[in-house]
């Protein structure tokens, strides 16, 4: 979703590194008056790095996501409530990704703290997704690794390629989505709620596929974001920036997964 900026912050990175850290080291030093700055980190991210890093970030989603489930009162089948700190948290862990989103070279930082705080976010929601759908929670995650991994696939077999007219589409998509979701808040806070949009008919159901849809396509722009950085030799930090942006990806994805499959249910 922070795919626009991040392509920006990735932008003005590689020119950074190539001013900084790739110059000679005889002509262009840290110390030197008015030189550019050299990076600490001389090594150059690779795709390897960016799966370690998320491989960590996803650890720290099921450390939160158990202490959120755990977090959630047992009470009658349909009864379960979400605890009153999540809202704190899901506060908090939205400003680390704005932070995190302007702010790239954090993210080895803002990265963990963040997949913490949104584990645990994960698991409240999830826990009560499964008092009422019995079994749901195990069929969205297999649902999100099948959609993850058809579409690495489709993307490493370049039968997706992500060119500018596919990342303008889905840009625009997902800002206009974000916006309508925003929208919906609001009006929320009134007892004002779109009409069958949210609802278990047909409608409210082709609306979910859509947005599942669109999460999957961010996936792409993902994965396009890690190829680029790890091609313009940028500072392995940003391993954990690509990291980021891919989990962020995929845990809108899980969500909008069991959003859909609860109308199903229904």
């Amino acid at each position: 979703m922070a795919n626009t900026v991040l392509e920006r912050g990735l932008a003005r990175a590689a020119e950074e590194s190539r001013a900084g850290w790739a110059a000679p080291a005889s002509t262009a030093t840290a110390s030197a008056p008015g030189a550019p700055r050299i990076a600490a980190d001389r090594r150059a991210m690779t795709i390897g790095g960016v799966g370690s890093a998320s491989a960590v970030l996803f650890v720290l989603v099921l450390v939160g996501g158990v202490f959120g489930w755990s977090s959630v009162e047992s009470v009658p089948l349909g009864e379960a409530r979400i605890p009153g700190w999540v809202l704190g948290v899901m506060l908090g862990a939205f400003a680390i990704a704005i932070l995190t989103t302007f702010k790239p070279h954090l993210a080895r930082f803002t990265g963990p703290v963040y997949a913490l705080l949104e584990g645990a976010v994960l698991g409240a929601i999830s826990r009560v997704y499964e008092n009422q759908w019995n079994g749901i929670v195990v069929q969205a995650i297999a649902l999100t690794v099948l959609v993850f991994a058809t579409m690495l696939l489709l993307y490493a077999t370049r039968i997706i390629k992500v060119t500018e007219r596919f990342r303008r589409i889905v840009i625009t998509a997902t800002i206009a989505l974000m916006v309508f979701y925003g929208i919906s808040l609001l009006l929320s806070l009134f007892n004002v709620e779109a009409p069958l949009i949210w609802d278990a008919g047909p409608i409210g159901i082709l609306f979910s596929v859509f947005v599942v849809g669109l999460a999957a396509f961010n996936l792409a722009l993902d994965f396009d974001l890690a190829e680029k950085g790890a091609k313009a030799g940028l500072p392995k930090s940003y391993e954990w920036y690509c990291a980021f942006a891919l989990m962020v990806s995929i845990v809108w994805l899980y969500l909008e997964i069991l959003r859909l499959l609860s109308k199903l249910r229904d």
